[in-house]
């Protein structure tokens, strides 16, 4: 099943990301096999943003020169650096992992992302 039709049911909050990990090397370079309890314990991972929340929520200006304006009840953000594609390196204890329909995806907070490498086209 491709990835955005079930990410198209996730609504990600506030400023998270929801990430579809890599698959860690399960190989050292020597040729030994390394067990999944290794692999978790690494303190970087990697993957691919799928979906971004809304941002950080900024606060409404009240305007206080105009009583009789109505009070806007619109929230606003601050954009987040990461967009989908984006390749994120962030720190695995950070992590949230969840399972839906059998796939892997973590959902990490934008402050856990260590660096993105963007693809530009």
């Amino acid at each position: 099943m491709e990835h955005s039709v079930v990410t198209d049911k996730f609504i990600v909050i506030g400023d998270r990301l929801l990430i579809k990990p890599l698959r860690g090397d399960t190989q050292t370079p020597g040729g030994l096999y390394l067990p999944p309890t290794v692999q978790e314990n690494q303190k970087t991972q990697s993957g691919y943003v799928l979906k971004t929340g809304p941002g950080y929520p900024i606060p409404t200006a009240i305007d206080s020169d105009e009583p009789w304006k109505e009070p806007s009840e619109q929230v606003h953000y601050i954009p987040l650096q990461a967009q989908v594609g984006d390749l994120a390196i962030y720190l695995q204890r950070e992590a949230i992992e969840i399972e839906y329909e059998g796939e892997r995806y973590v959902i990490v907070p934008q402050s856990a992302v260590l660096l993105l490498i963007r693809e530009e086209f």
